[in-house]
């Protein structure tokens, strides 16, 4: 969509359009990836909501269903609740710019990106967050950016940037990486167990090939920036600062989080912030100070006390130094009825997760909207009740971070999983947060790992996962001068320290990886060093979680479904399902089955049973429908099963799938005014195959004639013909 101005990326087909589209807008750009559209606008409020004390940044993308020529799905043709990929793409926007924002800003920005165009070649997410960097750069809002983003595959062993959609299928790595110009900001994605150091080599590609389209948004600001406007910053009054700096001293404040459990600490800190308001009211007096003064100023004393023990002697809150972990603790079967369950724990932080083993037929359908998988076997759903941090709060849906937090932990363990046609189930992780304080989502990791083995998942490899932090000391221009980083980090230390880096995988290398900042960019020499010390901590936590369960387990749950796979003719497909899956709807009722055909026309059939005469019945009705087996023959007589009642006749199946007409007139040796008089659905008769059409197939059948011969049969002497086996009655 070409507007005023566009600018062009070389070598990424990635082009940038302004000028013309949404001009009241603070900024507007069009992003275009091939004939892929996205249409981001940034805007900010221009004033803030009173005692406002944190920054209300929105990040809201929508996919378009017209963009890709389609109605929407439903009784009402409108888009409705953001899917999960919406979501998803809007915190892939949110947390790289959101650190970009000056210090004590607080007036809500807004940005919103659109899907406008799909050519199902090229994905979306990365271009929505280069329109976000490009719409806040030639925007009037204060932002330190701009930013660039790429997605970088490996394929062959070769990296490739921004890959389409079919690359992807062959894709070993899929790395989403956002930087500036000198420092990474963002990554995440999944591998397939990539070695650390194939990793850092991607990371180093990343921030290469993002340096093109930093330059060319560069360019569209000289050509339609705005000058960035002047904001009021938030803080604490001098006056304030200064009276509760002086009551609750650096001192007090480490003192009163060093050493304690988390709610004690949290506690202490209550105690100190009353005395704090309360020397503020006697100094200054009511409507002279407000929240904001205190809250402020409390986040800066516990940020500082944080960090100071850490980056001076190495010694953390709980006293451990930067490289230790919390206690480790693990347990498998924890529930009865379940078709695998875990317990893992690591200090507080506490997950149980349970696994569901369900036929093929139970994925997850997807949109597809801008292409790529239709479906997805492997699902992993992430729960965080309030009373996991010990609050009572609002207990309802999955918000955005329980999606995002799920989202990592699936993709975690997505590489482990057996082919779909070694293990050809459908599988549901569930992760239950009990208790909370920092990693929850390596929590849910680490417990879905346990329970997929516990459940008779032949894994390929058991993942676990780690989170490793960051604090730092930085000079008057922002440059860091000192840091560490931490291993397996709390919740104050996610929250008051500069880094949550997230990395999940097997002795062998790294399956899954997040990284959030609170800084500017992080510089790949801490970053090798976390990634480094991610990998040591991942081959302890294995160790203890396979004490609990070395391997998976060899057989499934009694309650879990059975699984056979039989191979027919894909041509007899069809045949199997029937005209509006009648045949296939049959076997199941009859049989007690679930029956499930392979999506890729290979001719695979899947059957699922707690029951293994139920199994073996639906096997036998296959094989007899569509392995080449038996035929009902001319002239012999079989018993069967009344499958159809009609005015001219009856339907009997004399054989599984095989069935035949007997004509009203071949029921008995009288005449029959009624069908009904003689046979009624369901009734087992035997009859004699008396004719089969060459052309059609179609085979006549009389019970008459089958009476007939059994009685002239008896009366030779030679008693009666062991009849053919009878078709399966209806149960």
């Amino acid at each position: 969509m070409n507007q005023k101005h566009n600018v062009t990326v070389p070598g990424l087909g990635l082009t940038f359009s302004t000028g013309s589209i949404a001009q009241l807008a603070g900024g507007a750009v069009n992003v275009n990836v091939g004939e892929t559209n996205v249409f981001v606008t940034a805007c900010v409020a221009q004033t803030m909501r009173p005692g406002q004390d944190f920054f209300p940044l929105t990040c809201d993308y929508r996919d378009k269903y017209a963009a890709a020529g389609r109605f929407p799905g439903g009784y009402f043709k409108r888009e409705g609740r953001p899917t999960e990929r919406e979501i998803l793409i809007s915190r892939l926007c949110d947390r790289p710019c959101r650190p970009l924002f000056p210090e004590g800003f607080l007036n809500e920005v807004q940005i919103i990106g659109q899907l406008m165009s799909a050519d199902l070649i090229n994905d979306s997410d990365i271009a929505m967050v280069n329109g976000a960097s490009a719409a806040l750069a030639i925007s009037d809002i204060p932002w330190n950016g701009p930013i660039g983003c790429v997605r970088v595959a490996l394929i062959d062993d070769q990296f490739v940037a921004n890959p389409t959609i079919e690359q992807m299928f062959s894709s070993s790595l899929d790395l989403i990486y956002v930087g500036n110009e000198k420092d990474m900001l963002m990554i995440e994605g999944s591998a397939d167990q990539i070695p650390e150091e194939k990793f850092i080599e991607a990371l180093a590609f990343g921030h290469t090939s993002i340096q093109p389209v930093i330059a060319a948004i560069k360019e569209l600001q000289k050509l339609a920036g705005k000058p960035k406007a002047t904001f009021k910053l938030v803080g604490a009054t001098p006056e304030a600062r200064a009276i509760i700096e002086r009551v609750v001293p650096a001192e007090r404040v480490s003192a009163a989080i060093f050493g304690f459990e988390k709610n004690v600490r949290s506690n202490n800190v209550k105690v100190l912030k009353e005395e704090a308001k309360a020397a503020l009211l006697k100094e200054l007096g009511e409507g002279k100070f407000t929240d904001v003064d205190l809250n402020v100023v409390f986040e800066d004393l516990q940020y500082k006390a944080y960090r100071a023990t850490v980056l001076a002697k190495g010694v953390r809150s709980d006293h451990r130094d930067a490289k230790a972990l919390r206690p480790l603790s693990s347990q498998v079967g924890v529930l009865p009825r379940v078709h695998g369950s875990a317990m893992f724990q690591r200090g507080d932080t506490q997950n149980i997760a349970l696994v569901t083993l369900g036929p093929t037929k139970e994925a997850q359908d997807m949109d597809g909207l801008t292409g790529g998988a239709t479906s997805k076997s492997f699902i992993l759903h992430y729960n965080f009740p309030p009373f996991s941090v010990g609050e009572a709060g609002r207990f309802i849906g999955p918000g955005r971070r329980e999606i995002g937090h799920g989202a990592l932990a699936e993709r975690s363990l997505v590489p482990i999983l057996p082919p779909e046609d070694v293990f050809p189930y459908s599988i549901r992780v569930v992760s239950e947060i009990m208790a909370s304080n920092g990693s929850t989502s390596m929590a849910s990791i680490c417990g879905g790992c346990l329970a997929l083995m516990d459940a008779g998942v032949p894994i390929i490899a058991p993942v676990a996962g780690i989170s490793c932090g960051l604090m730092t000391e930085m000079d008057a221009h922002g440059a860091i001068t000192k840091w560490t980083t931490i291993t397996d980090i709390l919740g104050e230390e996610d929250h008051f320290g500069d880094m949550d880096f997230k990395l999940a995988g097997t002795t062998k290398g790294i399956t899954g990886f997040q990284l959030d900042l609170k800084i500017n960019g992080l510089p790949f020499e801490i970053a090798k060093t976390a990634i480094m010390q991610a990998r040591d901590a991942r081959i302890e936590i294995l160790k203890s979680m396979l004490a609990s369960l070395p391997a998976p387990r060899k057989d499934l749950s009694q309650y879990a479904p059975r699984i056979q796979t039989i191979q027919i003719d894909p041509e007899k497909i069809g045949l199997l399902i029937g005209p509006g899956g009648k045949t296939i709807r049959r076997i199941t009722e009859t049989t007690g089955a679930q029956i499930d055909s392979a999506d890729d026309d290979s001719g695979k059939v899947f059957i699922y049973s707690n029951n293994a005469d139920a199994m073996n019945r639906a096997v036998q009705e296959i094989d007899a429908l569509c392995g080449g087996g038996s035929q009902i023959e001319m002239g012999k007589i079989y018993t069967g099963r009344v499958t159809g009642v009609k005015e001219f006749g009856a339907f009997v199946e004399c054989m599984p799938g095989k069935e035949g007409l007997v004509h009203i007139s071949e029921l008995a040796d009288f005449r029959v005014r009624r069908t009904e008089d003689v046979v009624k659905m369901g009734d087992s008769i035997t009859v004699k195959c008396v004719g089969i059409d060459e052309r059609s197939g179609k085979v006549r059948l009389s019970r008459k004639a089958a009476m007939a011969e059994l009685e002239a049969q008896k009366q030779a002497g030679g008693g009666e013909p062991a009849p053919a086996e009878a078709a399966p009655a209806t149960q």
